[in-house]
């Protein structure tokens, strides 16, 4: 369930309904993509897309490794409150990455490819963002 607040505003008094939450997950999200992509990209992967979507899945990262195409799914976190990011990718998140990546590889004509899947933890702190990758994280 979304929360709304509502802001005052400077003309007269009138209020809008501001989004409370959602925006700066999407925001260390997006951040946290960006690191990887130029962490990848510094390790030689060429990257294909970013946030691939099929049917009502999406792909973080998709690169290739070689001859190897990589699924990459991104954690990002700010603390260790909730866990380690890559406790985040449960069983039912993986049946949906792996259902994405066939969509792609039957779009793009690449089914006899091998393949991989990653996960990139990243935690970022006051200090420098950590990233962990994690490769053939699961099958």
């Amino acid at each position: 369930m979304r929360r709304y607040g509502e802001l005052s505003l400077s003309n007269g008094g009138e209020f809008m309904a501001l989004h409370i939450g959602g925006g700066w997950r999407k925001q260390r999200g997006n951040r946290g993509e960006d690191l990887a992509l130029d962490y990848l990209r510094s390790r030689g992967y060429h990257v294909l897309a970013r946030n691939y979507r099929f049917e009502r899945g999406e792909i973080d990262l998709i690169a290739e490794d070689g001859e190897v195409i990589v699924f990459v799914e991104v954690k990002t976190r700010r603390s260790m409150k909730y866990g380690q990011p890559e406790h985040s990718v449960t069983l039912r998140k993986q049946n949906q990455i792996r259902k994405v990546a066939e969509g792609y590889l039957h779009e793009h004509e690449m089914r006899n490819r091998p393949c991989r899947f990653d996960v990139l933890a990243i935690t970022m702190t006051y200090h420098d963002p950590t990233i962990i990758h994690y490769r053939n994280a699961f099958y």
